[in-house]
Parts: structure tokens; C-alpha cells; sequence
């Protein structure tokens, strides 16, 4: 009797039903237990009960928290995925393998072929879909992959960790990264730096240990220590592929190379340090997908969103994004040319390094050791006819100078410029020798951001704010236009604040976090600043003038997220201040 006729048996389902689920059964590639946990008929518990008594198989409920490196090594990680099956514990000699599909007779057959390979005795048990995933996430583990490397190393004779001394020559460097152990354990670094949304891979040197940390969310975490011993090889590996010099160990590299992770393309721009305990290597990791974000998910929202849609309706003009690095400028500036690229438009960008691929648009990667500069790059980039040029960063008078010339003469330009907020933008450009009468006919939008890390929104939890928190807020909302405040915020009453705080569960792997998001202020021009730009103004004579047109600040922007759940107030205090 299959199970759905045992569910319909016992009541729990009426015949229509019934026919309804085997009717799904017989025309997709489910199984009969997929289909009925997809239709949430019943309990998956209950469900794999009543399959090990139909069965006549004992049902493993329990899955030990950490399986043994020996035991996960009996059974292949493709065979445990491909036939659903995994190795559990060692009971008097005997092995425990659980399977979600015992009566597949294709994977009891392979079972069969391994034990008599590896001659081992097992004893087959029922699991459910999340105990086995439990038995996979064991395989997955970043210490047991790289262990497994580590082990295959030791057991080489050309290489071992128990020699004293380090690599003497380059020739036997070069062995050593091209070395299966070496090479699987840097593809493991990527591969769970990847998987775990990281955007920088730093492997630095210590004294007794090499160390391996990933930075996510814009934090970095310790993931893994290695043997000291193995560090020459693990850089020249990254060396390899990125095509730097394997012998220069005593001056900065920068490079960068493509790879093909959990099938996904992305780029890895390499650059190493000498450091006095040897050579550092941070790796960013760029996802080609990231410079294509709608804006809604960049974080843009109300006054700040139509000021950066009204931009792609521009003929010409200056765009500026400022923040600090990694604040997510260039994604911002991607996602404005991704709207602006068109089939009858010219678009070059010029960039230190080209971080994202875009189709249509050409570009260009700055070469300064050869005299390749954005400036001189930019003179070039006006002779190519162009009708949207993005320069990577204004970082020199004569780069400023190119840009204003290029905006005023009919072309849209995007770059980027380092201030600390986007009234900041005005003041600097005028530091690097632009005449102040030239910014108002030029700069058409300012764009600060900076990056907080974005609340799961299943396990988030409403908290009544301190007074201390309650009253920073209320004084923040009170500066905003009504309008801003019924178009922002769910509950407009700034008497019934509440906030949200992090918590975790399994679908944010307990870090209460998903990702990140962006906050933001935006400057346009008007007649009033295009007045006060001729007499050179601070920050503050320009920061009273945009106040009094509805400027939403960074922070104004952070606490409008903080009160719709969307970040925390410790995230907006930490990258805005108090």
C-alpha cells in the first residue's frame, strides 16, 4: 500500500484528495513522501513513522551533532547526495547508514558495491529529509574539507608538515601549490567564502599559525587556522592563478582571476602585503550579479529613489557617489547605468579595477605602472565618442578637472569621491581646484551611503526602544516633512515608537542578519545652493540651505529603516555615530 493510500486509510485525507496527490506523483519526477510534505499534509515526523512501520525499517531520529571524519569518508559526498543516503555512527563493527529511500533498489545496490570495496558491515536505517541534510551539512564543513586536504598532504612523500624548515627555492613552491592537496584546499576557501556571502578572503600570516578569515555582513570572522608550514604553498597557489610573480615575496601584487564556484562565475581581485611575519593575501570577491540590483533592493527608497530615477532622464551631467570603501558606490553607480544602457548610447567606463560585466557597455581597467591613470585614461575615453562615461574614482585635480569639462560638454559622467556625506561633495570639489562657478551647471546629484546589515524578517522581534534611543529618534523624525513620514513610515505616531532587534533562527543561520542594504542622502541642485556655491561654503552653510528643501540624511534614512524593521539602531549608530 504506498503512503498516500495509508494517509487516506487513516482518515487524514479524502479520496479526492487522494487522487489529487498521485495524479502529482505520476506526472512530475516527485516522490510519493516530496509530494505530501509539499502539500504540508502532514508532519514530516509523522510521515517517516509511518513509512518505517509500512517499511518494516527502523526509523534514525537523531543524527549525532558531529559524525566522525572516518565514518563520513566510508560513503562518497556525490554518492550520499546522488543516491540520498549517508553514514551516521560505528556500532559493534557495524556501520549505520541512514536513507531516506530504502527501497530504492539503485542505491541499496551501491551500498552493497562500497561495502564490499571498503569491507565494512552496515545496518540500513530510515531518515528523514532534514536528518540527512544534517548528514550533508556535516560534509560541508569547512574545517573537515580543509582536514581532509591536510590529511592527503601529510600522507605525500615529496611534501610533508612534519619537516622543519620552509620552502628553500621557488621551483619547490611551485610544487607544492600544484600539489592536488593545496590546490583543493584553496578551492575549499573560496568555495565556503562563497557559500557564506563573504566579501573579502583574508589569509594572513601569525606567528605559530596561518589564518583564514572571511568578512561578511561587513564584519570579519576567524574560520579556520592552518599550519604555518603550509603558508608559502597556499600563496603561491593564489599567485598561480592570478598570474603574479611566485618569487617576489618582498613587494605588493595586485591581480585578479575568475572562477567557477557552486556554478556561479565570479571574479577574485587578488593583492598581497609583505608583512614581518611574511606574505598577507586579501581577496574581494565580486559577484557580476550584485551590479545589477534594482534600486528598491540597493535600499533606495521615497524622495531618495526619485532623485536617482529623475538622473537617467538627464542629457548630460555630473553624478557623484561618496562613502567609504566597500560602501557599496559602485554597485550604486552599475545599477544607474545598467537603467542608462540603451542600444543607441555609447557608454565607456574607465576603472581601477572593472569590478562587474556589463553587455553593451565598454570597458576599461586602469594600468597606472604604465601610465594608464584615470586622467590620462579619460582624455583618451573623450575621443571615443562617448555618451555616458564612468570614471572609478575622482582622486586628482586633473581627473576633476576632466570630469567637469566632459559633464559640462554634453556627456553624463558617474564616478565616485571620498567625503564623509554627500554636503561634503561641494567643498571637496572645489579643494581639488574646480571654480566653484562651474559645480552648479555640472553636478546633477550627490549620492552618500553607507551599508548596515538588514534584519531577518522571520525571526526579527519588536522591543520598546530606551528613553535615551527613543528620544534621539523623536528628535531626528521631528526635522522631516510630514509628507516624508506618512510616505516612510508604516506608524507615523512618533509617540508609539518601537524598534526591532536581531534574534536568529535557521533561515539566518542564527545571526539574526540576511544581508546588507544600503542607507542614504541625496543632493540635488537649486537656486538657493547654486547662489551660496560662488562664495565657497563649509559643510554647514550648505547643510542649513538643503535642510530647509526636505534633505533626508543618512541617519534620517537609517532610524525610517530602523522603525519599519529593516535594520537595527545599533547598525545606523555604528556607521552614522550618535
Amino acid at each position: 500500500m504506498s503512503l498516500i493510500n495509508q494517509i487516506k486509510e487513516k482518515g487524514l485525507i479524502e479520496k479526492d484528495q487522494a487522487r489529487s496527490l498521485q495524479k502529482r506523483v505520476e506526472e512530475s519526477d516527485l516522490k510519493e513522501e516530496e509530494v505530501i510534505l509539499e502539500k504540508k499534509i502532514v508532519p514530516e515526523s509523522f510521515l517517516f513513522k509511518l513509512k518505517s512501520e509500512y517499511l518494516n525499517i527502523p526509523l534514525k531520529e537523531n543524527i549525532p551533532d558531529e559524525i566522525s571524519q572516518d565514518i563520513l569518508e566510508i560513503i562518497p559526498q556525490e554518492t550520499v547526495k546522488h543516491y540520498k543516503m549517508g553514514p551516521i555512527e560505528k556500532k559493534n563493527e557495524v556501520i549505520h547508514v541512514g536513507m531516506i529511500y530504502p527501497q530504492d533498489y539503485k542505491a541499496k545496490e551501491a551500498l552493497k558495491f562500497l561495502s564490499r570495496q571498503k569491507k565494512f558491515d552496515y545496518k540500513i536505517f530510515l531518515i528523514t529529509p532534514t536528518s540527512f541534510e544534517a548528514i550533508v551539512d556535516q560534509y560541508k564543513s569547512f574545517g573537515r574539507e580543509i582536514g581532509r586536504a591536510l590529511g592527503k598532504l601529510e600522507k605525500t612523500e615529496k611534501v610533508s608538515l612534519k619537516e622543519s624548515g620552509k620552502a628553500k627555492n621557488k621551483k619547490e613552491i611551485q610544487k607544492m601549490a600544484e600539489e592536488a592537496p593545496i590546490s583543493k584546499m584553496v578551492g575549499v576557501i573560496l568555495k565556503h567564502a562563497v557559500e557564506g556571502n563573504a566579501s573579502d578572503i583574508h589569509i594572513e600570516p601569525t606567528k605559530n599559525k596561518l589564518r583564514i578569515r572571511f568578512r561578511m555582513m561587513g564584519e570579519l570572522y576567524s574560520s579556520l587556522f592552518l599550519p604555518l608550514k603550509i603558508h608559502s604553498a597556499v600563496v603561491a597557489r593564489i599567485k598561480i592563478l592570478s598570474d603574479l610573480k611566485i618569487d617576489k615575496t618582498r613587494v605588493p601584487q595586485d591581480g585578479r582571476f575568475s572562477a567557477e564556484i557552486n556554478g556561479r562565475e565570479l571574479d577574485l581581485r587578488v593583492s598581497t602585503l609583505p608583512t614581518t611575519l611574511g606574505e598577507k593575501v586579501a581577496l574581494r570577491v565580486l559577484n557580476p550579479e550584485e551590479g545589477l540590483k534594482k534600486f528598491e533592493e540597493l535600499g533606495l527608497e521615497g524622495d531618495n529613489l526619485d532623485r536617482v530615477k529623475e538622473i537617467t532622464k538627464a542629457p548630460y551631467g555630473l553624478v557623484l557617489a561618496t562613502g567609504p570603501t566597500s560602501a557599496g558606490k559602485t554597485t550604486t553607480l552599475y545599477s544607474i547605468l545598467h537603467l542608462l544602457n540603451k542600444e543607441n548610447v555609447n557608454i565607456i567606463t574607465l576603472e581601477d579595477p572593472v569590478e562587474y560585466f556589463m553587455a553593451g557597455a565598454n570597458q576599461s581597467q586602469v594600468k597606472p605602472e604604465i601610465g594608464y591613470t584615470f586622467s590620462q585614461g579619460l582624455r583618451h575615453i573623450l575621443r571615443q565618442d562617448p555618451d555616458i562615461i564612468m570614471v572609478g574614482e575622482i582622486r586628482d585635480e586633473e581627473t576633476a578637472a576632466l570630469a567637469i569639462h566632459a559633464a559640462l560638454t554634453g556627456h553624463i559622467v558617474l564616478s565616485t569621491l571620498h567625503t564623509n556625506n554627500a554636503l561634503g561633495i561641494i567643498p571637496r570639489l572645489i579643494d581639488m581646484g574646480v571654480a566653484p562657478y562651474l559645480i552648479p551647471p555640472t553636478l546633477r546629484l550627490g549620492i552618500a551611503q553607507r551599508l548596515v546589515r538588514q534584519l531577518c524578517p522571520h525571526c526579527r522581534r519588536e522591543i520598546e526602544p530606551t528613553s535615551r534611543i527613543k528620544n534621539m529618534i523623536r528628535k531626528e523624525l521631528e526635522k522631516l516633512p510630514n509628507s516624508v513620514k506618512r510616505k516612510r513610515l508604516k506608524n507615523s505616531d512618533i509617540e508609539q515608537i518601537k524598534i526591532y532587534k536581531a534574534v536568529g533562527c535557521e533561515k539566518c543561520n542564527q545571526s539574526g542578519y540576511t544581508e546588507r542594504i544600503g542607507i542614504f542622502e541625496t543632493l540635488t541642485m537649486n537656486d538657493e545652493l547654486a547662489e551660496i556655491i560662488a562664495k565657497e561654503p563649509s559643510e554647514n552653510e550648505i547643510k542649513e540651505i538643503i535642510q530647509e528643501k526636505g534633505m533626508i540624511t543618512m541617519k534620517q534614512d537609517g532610524i525610517l529603516k530602523v522603525l519599519n524593521g529593516i535594520t537595527t539602531i545599533e547598525e545606523v549608530i555604528k556607521v552614522t555615530g550618535i
